[in-house]
């Protein structure tokens, strides 16, 4: 008891064993240590307060311990209602203060860890609804602290995913874990991929499924683009081979279309146009040469395919093409054509750049039923590390971009999928060979571009063709002989050929034009023939592939034995003996096979008049 004095009166023995014997007389000041003053604390009590007062405070016991006691106050009165004093009780709470500072102290640490994780935090009771989460849980879901609390955990979810999550959660409660793959779905309902645990936990007697949610977003991207650059891969691989099977067919066809043309050629110089057998001779003409064509292209997609790059502005080339584009495609169809001005230079075949746009324009022909539209384009383009991460397939660098679109029925992603394949074609039976977008892959390759193609059914098709800008000094353009069928004046030449019969039917044109021939069908018969008549010869014509020695090292032992001696090298395929990737070393003549009389009297000629 304390009276109006604020003195202590009177303890009991609870008190006096805390405060100590000598607490009656003291003033209650002496034992509180400054949370509040406690003369404040009993003034509204000793003025007739009736209403309990309650205080914590630290204090000091006699054994100078310091403890926290929770005090209650109250007014004393006599029996005519004058106020005497105030009684108090006081119970020691150390023990509890120090039990709820280590229980916050933990759910601090709780917080931290929980905020800390790379994902999502989520705890939901056995009811099903959201108990605890992080701050990367409102983040992501896009809910607020106030809107969060309480919602049911299906409430995360898409409506087709919902069964899925019941059946984990049961799962959970009945088996301990869980796991599940399902989209996540926000306040906003965008769906983010996510991967989520879910394990029983018991607190305080009651069951609780917490657990973890880790987006996948990034990880799927990933996966994609390296599904994508393993299906690139495995594409670059099969086309590689493809390609080599197509190169190999291609030389072999060569070889006998050459003996098939030169033989129907000199039997048609035999007879005249009124015999019948005149007739069937331009059939078999006619048809080697098609067949020419088509291993040409099969060349092309092999990369095997001999050019003689120069350097142009294929607005140029283009541009010269219009006439015979628009006879290619027919009436029907419009052909816009939009050139950017100050196109770069490319350094490449003419020839190439010909059969690049013939090859894109009939597709975009076939694609068109009835009235439509191509739109043939140029523009410069450049393309950094950046751009390239988004484009599969592109390369970093400075390119002319030719583009091809038109308005026709389009492509699946199936059909993209084979585009570039030999002999992969979409239209019926003797409407295409399934080389012409063949021929343009090859192309392209062998002159270190790329391409892409943008098509979606019924919305029409848009090819871009990247070419490299070439950057120096273009050569003067050289001027090509127009006589008809050039012919010799008696000079000898060399003729060298393992195959036969191409040896024969080239011995026969050469002799026809006008040249005397020496033959040899093996490199050591060409090297005794060079001693022989090393005064006489003026040229050598060799094949490339040949099975003792090639035709560039002959070459340069029949050099050794007559210096200065000119070589016209023929084959049908490009050989790197004189060639890289197709592209003929600087001063090589060269004849591709299959060739006819008048290809043979051009290439001799032009040997033979070169510095």
């Amino acid at each position: 008891e304390v009276d109006v004095n604020k003195g202590y009166t009177w303890s009991n023995q609870a008190g006096l064993d805390f405060f100590g014997e000598d607490v009656i007389g003291k003033e209650v000041a002496y034992y509180f240590e400054g949370e509040q003053d406690m003369y404040e604390v009993l003034d509204p009590l000793l003025h007739g307060e009736e209403d309990p007062i309650y205080v914590r405070s630290w204090q000091r016991g006699r054994d100078g311990k310091k403890s926290l006691l929770a005090w209650r106050f109250r007014v004393l009165k006599d029996a005519a209602g004058n106020v005497t004093g105030a009684i108090s009780t006081a119970r020691d709470i150390t023990e509890r203060k120090l039990a709820e500072e280590a229980v916050t102290r933990e759910r601090i640490l709780s917080d931290h860890i929980i905020n800390s994780l790379p994902g999502i935090f989520y705890m939901f009771d056995d009811q099903g609804k959201l108990a605890r989460w992080n701050k990367k849980y409102e983040e992501v879901t896009g809910y607020s602290h106030e809107e969060s609390f309480g919602m049911h955990i299906l409430d995360f979810f898409p409506e087709e995913h919902k069964h899925t999550i019941t059946l984990r959660v049961q799962s959970v409660f009945a088996e301990g874990e869980a796991f599940a793959e399902i989209p996540l779905m926000t306040k906003g309902e965008e769906q983010i991929p996510y991967f989520f645990t879910g394990r029983l936990t018991v607190l305080d007697g009651k069951q609780y499924l917490l657990g973890v949610g880790i987006d996948m977003t990034e990880r799927m991207r990933a996966e994609k683009e390296k599904d994508a650059l393993q299906a690139q891969l495995l594409q670059a691989q099969k086309m590689e081979s493809v390609g080599r099977l197509a190169g190999g067919v291609a030389h072999d066809f060569n070889n006998m279309l050459s003996a098939i043309i030169g033989h129907a050629e000199l039997a048609i110089m035999r007879c005249t146009p009124s015999e019948p057998i005149h007739a069937s001779l331009k059939v078999i003409e006619d048809s080697a040469h098609r067949s020419a064509e088509l291993t040409r292209q099969l060349l092309a997609f092999a990369r095997k395919q001999t050019v003689a790059p120069k350097v142009l502005n294929i607005n140029d080339t283009i541009a010269n093409m219009l006439k015979m584009l628009l006879r290619l495609i027919g009436e029907d169809i419009d052909i816009v054509w939009k050139p950017e001005a100050g196109l770069w230079q490319v350094k490449i075949d003419p020839s190439q750049i010909d059969q690049l746009l013939a090859n894109v324009c009939i597709n975009a022909r076939d694609a068109i039923a009835g009235v439509g539209k191509v739109t043939i384009e140029t523009k410069n383009a450049g393309f950094d590390e950046a751009d390239c991460a988004v484009h599969h397939g592109f390369a970093c660098g400075e390119y002319v971009m030719l583009a091809v679109s038109d308005d026709g029925c389009g492509m699946s992603k199936e059909v993209l999928d084979h585009l570039f394949e030999p002999f992969f074609t979409t239209k019926d039976m003797g409407k295409g060979t399934g080389l012409g977008l063949a021929t343009v892959y090859g192309i392209v390759k062998q002159n270190e571009g790329f391409v892409n193609v943008y098509s979606e059914p019924d919305k029409g098709t848009t090819f871009k063709i990247y070419l490299s800008r070439f950057v120096g000094e273009a050569a003067a353009p050289k001027v090509e002989s127009t006589m008809e069928m050039p012919k010799g004046c008696g000079e000898m030449l060399l003729l060298v050929e393992d195959e036969p019969v191409i040896l024969d039917v080239s011995r026969e044109m050469l002799e026809q034009l006008g040249y005397v021939v020496l033959i040899a069908g093996t490199s050591g018969e060409a090297l005794r023939q060079a001693k022989a008549y090393a005064a006489e010869i003026e040229l050598l014509i060799t094949d490339v592939v040949m099975p003792e020695m090639n035709g560039r090292d002959l070459a340069k032992l029949i050099s050794n034995i007559k210096p200065g001696l000119k070589c016209l090298f023929i084959s049908g395929y490009t050989a790197n003996v004189i060639a890289h990737h197709g592209v003929l070393d600087e001063g090589v003549n060269f004849l591709q096979k299959p060739f006819s009389m008048k290809d043979l009297a051009s290439k001799v000629r032009q040997a033979l008049e070169r510095e």
